[in-house]
């Protein structure tokens, strides 16, 4: 790998790294990004997750849901494997839908400072009753 390309990826510390840890919480759990060669235009990256889980925080059951991550990029762009491994962390939270989608949106946006982004999340149904939660930050996103 040329000199260039070593540097511009010195930070992606996850990607490169041989020992798979998975992070026990999303607090524990780290995104990382890496520079956009195309910061002069607008395009948008989608990230489709359909095996995420979390914990119910009352009952402690698990909660099986579908995220999408849709955001126009500025600067840096999400490394794929850091949110693997991200949305792995929440196998064993507990924590709502709402926040959940939430929590995820305000970690892309601070990790790579997006021009718009959007998370969805559609929940399995439990008791007969599905749950599709929405969040964006910045104007929304047209495809």
């Amino acid at each position: 790998m040329e000199k260039a390309t070593k540097e511009r990826f010195s930070s992606l510390t996850l990607l490169s790294a041989s020992e798979r840890k998975y992070p026990k919480s999303p607090d524990e759990a780290k995104l990382e990004s890496f520079d956009n060669l195309y910061a002069d235009r607008d395009y948008v990256i989608e990230f489709d997750c359909p095996e995420y889980t979390s914990l119910c925080p009352v009952t402690g059951q698990p909660d099986f849901g579908h995220i999408i991550i849709r955001y126009v990029p500025d600067k840096r762009c999400i490394e794929s494997k850091s949110l693997k491994l991200y949305l792995y962390s929440f196998r064993n939270a507990s924590t709502f839908h709402e926040e959940s989608v939430n929590t995820i949106l305000d970690a892309v946006v601070k990790e790579c400072a997006p021009r718009r982004a959007e998370v969805i999340g559609r929940f399995r149904p439990r008791g007969g009753i599905a749950i599709n939660v929405k969040a964006t930050y910045g104007d929304p996103i047209h495809e």
